[in-house]
């Protein structure tokens, strides 16, 4: 199967928020999803980029996605944090998801990046073996993901 890869461009974005509405249906998170087309284009399509967002297409059709974004590490330097990657349900299991991360992992290099991070669900087995299969992966047992949402930003900042 040969898979194309390419960058996302503002007609692109409601495909974009379709896959991941797809990977929040996956994760049992879908009324979690706030996020708005105009928003993908506003952050991800201008020259105030946000983030990036690279479309993996077979024969015209787009079967999956990664949302990624430089940052910064004070302790390793400059990362590439991975947001989201998510394959279609039809086109999982067929390479697809290696094909965007081995694209990753040269865009990283090509960036002097120090390190790619990214999170998956502890009870997500498929992801997590794909990802050992391929990476030199350390899963951080000490550091726990804190999030303050849109309400304690508010609450926050009365």
């Amino acid at each position: 199967m040969k898979v194309q890869i390419r960058h996302a461009v503002k007609q692109d974005m409601p495909i974009v928020l379709d896959l991941i509405k797809e990977l929040a249906i996956y994760e049992q998170a879908e009324e979690e999803v706030v996020n708005r087309v105009q928003w993908l284009e506003k952050y991800g399509t201008q020259d105030n980029t946000l983030f990036t967002v690279i479309l993996a297409q077979f024969n015209g059709e787009v079967i999956g996605m990664v949302l990624y974004y430089y940052c910064f590490s004070s302790w390793k330097g400059k990362m590439l944090y991975i947001d989201d990657i998510v394959v279609t349900k039809k086109f999982r299991r067929k390479g697809v998801g290696r094909v965007l991360f081995d694209f990753l992992m040269k865009e990283a290099k090509m960036e002097e990046a120090q390190q790619v991070r990214f999170h998956v669900l502890d009870w997500n087995e498929p992801a997590l073996n794909f990802y050992k299969k391929y990476f030199n992966l350390s899963i951080e047992k000490k550091w726990l993901t804190c999030k303050i949402d849109i309400d304690g930003i508010n609450q926050n900042t009365a």
